[in-house]
């Protein structure tokens, strides 16, 4: 995995993606923790191993949230191109993360009706 993906790392406060925005990545936080947000209120808070970025990479559409750091952050990487080959070599990490975005969905469709 590590030969498809990069590290990063930002400072707190870094908006590490926007609601509303397109998404072309997956992001795994290595160390540090994160806020998530979606109009202004906080959802979740993120720590070393959570992930996030995956539904609008999966579902090729806009980000949900924003995720914002609340300390200096390792975050690793992973563009849409090179998820796809993640996809096929190991599948069945990749179907846990599916997993995980489809009830991230049902939870956001919950809220919304």
């Amino acid at each position: 995995m590590a030969t498809l993906s990069e590290l990063r790392h930002a400072e707190p406060g870094t908006i590490l993606v926007g609601e509303g925005a397109p998404g072309y990545a997956l992001f795994v936080l290595q160390a540090g923790t994160a806020s998530v947000t979606r109009a202004d209120a906080e959802l979740q808070t993120l720590g070393p191993g959570d992930f996030f970025g995956e539904i609008a990479l999966l579902a090729e559409g806009v980000r949900t949230a924003t995720v914002t750091a609340t300390s200096p952050v390792t975050l690793v990487v992973m563009h849409g191109s090179d998820f796809r080959v993640f996809e096929r070599d190991w599948p069945d990490a990749s179907e846990l993360m599916k997993a995980t975005m489809r009830a991230r969905l049902e939870g956001l469709r919950g809220e919304s009706g």
